[in-house]
């Protein structure tokens, strides 16, 4: 099966890339660009800046000190390959197929005799291998390479890549196994490629080697750094953790691996851990936005209750990694929750990195700009993640390539099966042509414009003739959707609607999610935001833009009125708010409160925070101070 995920077993299996296609609408038009732009894009600036020379230079043997890219800049290209292989199989594009045999020949030449393959370390004028394990992303690029091979072999069989990448798992196993190296990668990644390589392989004793370096993690073996062991989770061993910490990215990628281990070995008590660790870090850690990661100092999470909007990181990668968690515990336990955790993710994290033609994208994704950024050269490399704008490329350039392989196999996490039927957890245009378990076909057309529009529309176009059950996802924000089929309408709760019964070609069953726009009140405890408040419309969240208000001052002084609901307006949401005239002084504290009533009451545009900045550099804001501090009634709210 065509899948990035294919757990052995769970409460539930994914459907995959065969199974389900987009057809349009709003993850169907990214697919498009991704496809059209994105990926030649990320293969370019790559060819550019030399990082796909330097496998010419070791294959070469002119390997020296001035090698350009960091470390982990190998791992740029296996990402690319991964999300080429997807495309591939997707669209069944001639140039993607072009592009992974093109890439793959380069790659294979660098691979030393004995599976060793980085660029970095262990050639002439270089560092020695494995040297620098807490900083130097030798295994990461690895584990990368392995889910570059993993897409590959899955949909297109045992081929060069493959090879390439079995060579190296085979190289990591001997050198890092039970008698060798007893050390872990600074950054974890390839825990989760062995895991899935040993998968698709059928090799278990890949999954034995993820277990292993994950059960070597959090007892101090590597080196003690400025930021401390938790910046690279060697500080608590897995299950002992109760909440992610340290770099995000790294954490996340080390929880995704742990489940997998999990699964594969039956492990209870660690699958338990990670989900006690998911528990915890969204309920307390986790953006509005479903971004992850609070703190610039070391891309990371913060205490609990620790969310400031305008410093918020929230590196797209870890949202690409957090959907990575939440697919795979979903599989795991069938907790409804973890899909709720993706759509928001999808939305307001990795819909928010590219721009529209797909060759410019945010690192971070703070929820809060307080002054416009200056224009990004689309010919030049930012050297700045923060900057408040799209760029084309950044000096560490990790986002557009995970961006890339996660739109590429997107439809991959939208439908799931068990044994008594189909469960579709994310809603978008497209076609569904699945098996049941038994060998039963079923195949679904899904109509909608969501999220413009709340309706989701499901037709039966075959089945089998006995029952069967029909889940729809009912997001934990949609209280009062409705579904309709055979002529009748229900108000469903959220977590899963069921229809069960035996289905005729024709059917349909339509569920409506209430798209009205909401206010979001954050929790007491974080302080960055209290007396403010947010703005919802499904799973969208809102923000508001300078580019929209009055003057570019405005923003700093504006407050609204939580007393009357927000307005759906095309394309967004409209709250009442006035700008408070703020007087300078040469102090920026009172002895008492700022008077006044705060000016005339106008009406502020929100839009999609996915789309911030698509015209141009702006400041912009989620959370927006209210004029009064008391939370609005039941009847406003």
């Amino acid at each position: 099966m065509t899948s990035p995920v294919l757990p052995s077993h769970g409460r539930v299996r994914p459907l995959g890339l065969t199974q389900v296609s987009l057809t349009g609408g709003f993850w169907g038009g990214r697919q498009t660009v991704n496809a059209t732009a994105t990926l030649a894009h990320c293969e370019s600036w790559m060819e550019r800046l030399g990082w796909l020379a330097n496998f010419d230079r070791v294959a070469d043997g002119t390997t020296s000190p001035d090698r350009p890219g960091w470390s982990f800049s190998d791992s740029e290209v296996y990402k690319l390959l991964e999300a080429l292989s997807w495309e591939s199989a997707r669209s069944g594009d001639p140039e993607a197929e072009s592009a992974i045999k093109r890439l793959t020949a380069r790659v294979a030449r660098a691979q030393d005799p004995d599976g060793y393959l980085n660029t970095c370390f262990g050639h002439p004028g270089r560092p020695p291998r494995y040297s620098d394990l807490e900083m130097g992303h030798e295994l990461y690029n690895t584990g990368h390479l392995l889910q570059a091979a993993v897409a590959r072999l899955r949909t297109a069989g045992d081929d060069d890549l493959v090879r390439v990448a079995r060579r190296a798992a085979d190289h990591v196993c001997r050198t890092f196994g039970p008698d060798g190296i007893d050390g872990v990668c600074g950054h974890p990644e390839i825990e989760v490629g062995l895991a899935e390589f040993g998968r698709a392989l059928g090799e278990p004793h890949y999954v034995e080697q993820a277990r292993l370096f994950i059960e070597r993690r959090g007892h101090g073996r590597l080196k003690d750094i400025p930021l401390g062991r938790a910046y690279f989770q060697d500080d608590i061993p897995v299950r002992e953790a109760d909440v992610w910490r340290g770099h995000a990215v790294r954490a996340l990628y080390l929880a995704a691996a742990s489940v997998d281990v999990a699964v594969e070995t039956g492990d209870s008590g660690l699958l338990d851990a990670v989900r006690r660790q998911w528990e915890r870090s969204v309920a307390r850690r986790t953006y509005v936005t479903g971004g992850m990661g609070s703190r610039h100092q070391d891309e990371g999470f913060g205490e609990d209750w620790e969310l400031p909007p305008d410093r918020a990181y929230c590196e797209t990668c870890a949202g690409v990694a957090s959907i990575m968690v939440s697919w795979r515990l979903y599989l795991a336990t069938g907790d409804v929750r973890c899909a709720d955790l993706i759509e928001r993710t999808l939305y307001n994290v990795v819909a928010t990195s590219p721009s529209a033609d797909g060759r410019a994208f945010f690192y971070a994704n703070p929820l809060h700009q307080r002054a416009a950024g200056r224009p990004a050269d689309p010919d030049e490399v930012s050297p700045r993640a923060e900057a408040g704008v799209r760029a084309a490329w950044f000096d560490v350039s990790c986002c557009p390539t995970n961006v890339a392989r996660t739109l590429a196999g997107l439809h991959a996490y939208l439908a799931t099966v068990d044994d008594d039927g189909l469960q579709l957890l994310q809603y978008a245009a497209g076609e569904i042509r699945a098996e049941l378990p038994g060998g039963r076909p079923v195949a679904l057309d899904v109509e909608t414009a969501y999220p413009d529009d709340g309706t989701v529309r499901v037709r039966v176009v075959a089945g089998p003739d006995e029952p069967w059950t029909l889940s729809l996802r009912v997001p934990g924000w949609a209280d009062g959707a409705t579904l309709t089929e055979g002529g009748r309408t229900t108000t469903v709760a959220p977590g899963l609607a069921q229809v069960r019964r035996a289905f005729a070609a024709g059917d349909e069953i339509v569920l409506e999610l209430p798209m009205t726009p909401r206010f979001t009140w954050p929790d007491p405890r974080i302080d960055a935001v209290r007396g403010c408040v947010a703005v919802e419309r499904g799973p969208e969240v809102l923000c508001v833009e300078s580019a929209d208000l009055p003057s570019p001052g405005v923003l700093d002084a504006l407050t609204i009125d939580a007393g009357s609901a927000p307005r759906a307006v095309p394309g967004g949401a409209v709250v009442r708010g006035r700008a408070r005239g703020v007087p300078d002084q040469a102090w920026s504290y009172r002895d008492r409160p700022l008077s006044g009533d705060g000016g005339d009451w106008f009406d502020v545009p929100l839009r999609p925070y996915h789309a911030w900045a698509r015209r141009g550099p702006s400041a912009m804001r989620i959370f927006l101070p209210i004029a009064d501090q008391h939370p609005p009634t039941q009847e406003g709210a």
